[in-house]
């Protein structure tokens, strides 16, 4: 699972005015608008919440909250399903599971005292793609379908599929009611934005003028028409072939003809979750780091949904750094582990008798070096977090501690959760 954890030593901000208390939003600077506080057990406690949407760029902690929240929506007393689409597979191992598949599975050791449940599944794209095959075509041409190579080329690395097949999975657990909560660990993409552009991305290929023009042999029928467009494509064809093979247009061919009935069931049923995801009963957390690259995805997300009319509850702010020490800053700090180096120098040059030696100097000096570093590290993470707000001061946010540790089992997601809640 992508940890949310990065640091060894752990303590409260530079700043006395940030929060100390679990899943608090840090307190902002004097003079500036309050920063809302995103609170998350009134969001999973409410009935007509059904989707909460976890996503942001790669490895900020998606799968983490993901899972922590889904956890503690359970012991609430919601039936949740999760849904990852991390590859690592580290979500199975944080619930005590050998291994998720496309199917959900119950997660054991959850507190059930309250009437929730939790199941857990990753996505499998290429099944999910088959049994969108297998649900909409007969036997027989689904077979066709199936054994196409085009369309295992496409259904196993086509860009975007994956993001495509998520929603697909996204709308069939929906439709089929088992759960009153679903949770969804959106994929690791390159951008954030990537989850909402791809389905209309593969609709738009699988619907495109070069496939219409590809298949038209295959529709119209017949040498004649195969070779008109050998003529008119030769050049386009001779081209593609030396890249994916000699085959390529009888493939695409027989793939068009054999899919011909589904095509437009692939834009349907992804305008379909688009407006799911609209709806009232969604929710999408943006997941991010304090780091600039994190938050400035973020900000882009952020806008994306105000764009699309797409209900943000608010800004999941992980591996946040603090100190107990505030009151020393990195420049005294600094300045004291320097001294204390000089005094190692001269104690081994000659030692005294009563004073501390050589080894305990330069260790309280490596202790105020490492407090120093700390601080700047909380600094950076301030002004940054600062920029983020007083562009986006109306999203609530919520921050998450660096933690000593990895999270790697139940007791961990649910630490997570009561930071979160």
């Amino acid at each position: 699972m992508t940890p949310v954890a990065d640091s060894p030593a752990n303590s409260t901000s530079r700043s006395p005015s940030r929060s100390t208390a679990k899943g608090k939003a840090a307190a902002p600077a004097r003079g500036s608008r309050p920063v809302p506080q995103l609170d998350i057990d009134p969001l999973i406690d409410d009935p007509d919440t059904r989707i909460v949407v976890c996503c942001g760029s790669g490895g900020v902690g998606k799968t983490t909250t993901a899972a922590a929240l889904a956890l503690r929506a359970a012991e609430r007393g919601r039936d949740v399903v999760v849904l990852t689409i991390d590859p690592a597979r580290r979500l199975a191992q944080s619930m005590g599971l050998t291994e998720l598949d496309n199917t959900p599975r119950k997660v054991a050791g959850v507190d059930e005292t309250k009437g929730g449940s939790l199941h857990a599944m990753m996505l499998d794209m290429k099944r999910t793609f088959d049994e969108i095959v297998e649900q909409h075509a007969d036997r027989d041409r689904a077979r066709q379908i199936l054994e196409n190579p085009f369309y295992q080329s496409l259904s196993a690395g086509f860009a975007g599929t994956q993001e495509y097949m998520a929603m697909e999975k996204l709308g069939q657990l929906h439709a089929g009611g088992s759960w009153d909560l679903i949770i969804v660990d959106t994929p690791p993409s390159r951008s954030a934005l990537d989850f909402l552009d791809a389905p209309q991305r593969l609709g738009s290929f699988l619907d495109g003028r070069l496939i219409r023009i590809l298949s038209a042999p295959a529709k119209v029928g017949g040498r004649g028409a195969l070779k008109f467009l050998s003529a008119g494509m030769g050049l386009m064809t001779g081209a593609l072939n030396k890249v994916v093979g000699a085959h390529l247009l009888t493939d695409i061919q027989t793939f068009v003809a054999a899919l011909d009935t589904t095509f437009g069931g692939f834009r349907k049923r992804a305008d379909a979750t688009y407006k799911l995801l609209q709806a009232r009963g969604t929710a999408f957390l943006v997941v991010a780091a304090p780091e600039k690259d994190a938050l400035r995805e973020a900000a882009y997300f952020v806008e994306r949904l105000a764009a699309e009319s797409m209900p943000l509850a608010g800004l999941v702010l992980n591996r946040v750094h603090e100190t107990d020490a505030a009151q020393l800053s990195a420049e005294r700090s600094a300045a004291a582990a320097e001294t204390l180096l000089e005094q190692a120098l001269d104690e081994d040059e000659a030692p005294s008798e009563d004073g501390p030696s050589a080894e305990d100097l330069r260790l309280v000096a490596g202790l105020l070096t490492l407090h120093a570093e700390r601080l700047r590290m909380i600094g950076r993470e301030e002004r940054v977090r600062t920029r983020f707000t007083s562009i986006h001061p109306e999203v609530p946010l919520v921050e998450v501690p660096a933690l000593p540790g990895d999270v790697h089992d139940l007791d961990g997601l649910r630490a997570i959760g009561r930071h979160l809640g």
